[in-house]
């Protein structure tokens, strides 16, 4: 029996157990829009449920999400639970729904708050933006490690005119992650529809790694909006994933697959790996 013991410690030091990993996605779903043509949602559909089958991410922020198409994913990948907000608080236009996989995580809690001078009013808007604007939050339990972080899913202001609202609205989100115990883990996913050069990036990585810039391999374009188009376009890399947390980033990617013509989204998914310890 001793022996037995003394063979497993030996292998275990010589082939040690693999770290945990974690993999989280940012993915502008595009909402289901008919002007959108051959690229409308019911088109491409399959498309986005095979990538997200492909890649299989353990956590998914995404945004423009419309509840049928989160109803559509979980349906057809049952491993997936998804829950969020609509714009205006109530169940209707987008939401910033965040899908994690019920096996290995346990939902403690959640909320969310507008990205506005009053984020606790829903659909509120500040700073001149044309829609309301809003962050979807939740603290999980990890199964695998037995440890808590929080995840946080947003969108941005779009026009090019809201340059300051897409600054101030980092602050409001700057202002709720102050408020969460530094001992946990926090990773924020979004569109922010701005590059990572500007004040609102710079707000945020005070405090935040950028995955990309942290990866240890990044695979695909840096850009990540695309217009159904492919290829890589001047806006540049606005979808982001943001972390705070002693972990490592193994690898980054902007994923390009597409079936035939059809792509998941006007945007491209990016996926981050974490290294836990």
């Amino acid at each position: 029996m001793r022996w037995i013991i003394t063979l497993w410690l030996a292998a275990a030091f010589v082939f040690p157990l693999a770290a945990e990993t974690l993999k989280v996605m940012a993915y502008n779903i595009r909402y289901p829009e008919k002007n959108d043509g051959v690229n409308y949602w019911d088109n491409r559909r399959e498309v986005a449920l095979e990538m997200l089958r492909r890649y299989s991410p353990d956590l998914i922020g995404t945004q423009e999400l419309f509840f049928r198409q989160g109803e559509d994913i979980v349906t057809a990948l049952p491993e997936y639970v998804w829950l969020g907000t609509a714009r205006y608080g109530i169940h209707t236009n987008e939401y910033m729904g965040i899908f994690y996989k019920k096996q290995r995580f346990e939902l403690i809690e959640m909320g969310q708050f507008w990205l506005s001078e009053t984020p606790d009013v829903p659909g509120s808007m500040s700073w001149n933006v044309s829609l309301p604007r809003l962050a979807t939050w939740v603290r999980l339990m990890d199964k695998n490690t037995g440890k808590p972080f929080y995840f946080v899913d947003t969108h941005f202001a779009h026009r090019q005119e809201d340059a300051d609202a897409r600054a101030e609205s980092s602050k409001v989100i700057a202002t709720f992650l102050d408020k969460l115990p530094e001992d946990i883990p926090v990773v924020l996913a979004g569109d922010f529809n701005t590059t990572p050069d500007t004040e609102a990036h710079g707000v945020l990585s005070r405090t935040m790694k950028d995955a990309w810039d942290s990866a240890a391999t990044r695979k695909g374009p840096v850009g990540t909006f695309h217009g159904f188009r492919g290829g890589e376009r001047e806006e540049g890399r606005i979808d982001w994933i943001l972390f705070r947390a002693p972990w490592k980033v193994t690898e980054a990617e902007t994923i390009t697959m597409k079936q035939g013509e059809l792509y998941p989204s006007d945007h491209y998914p990016v996926m981050a790996v974490f290294e836990l310890p």
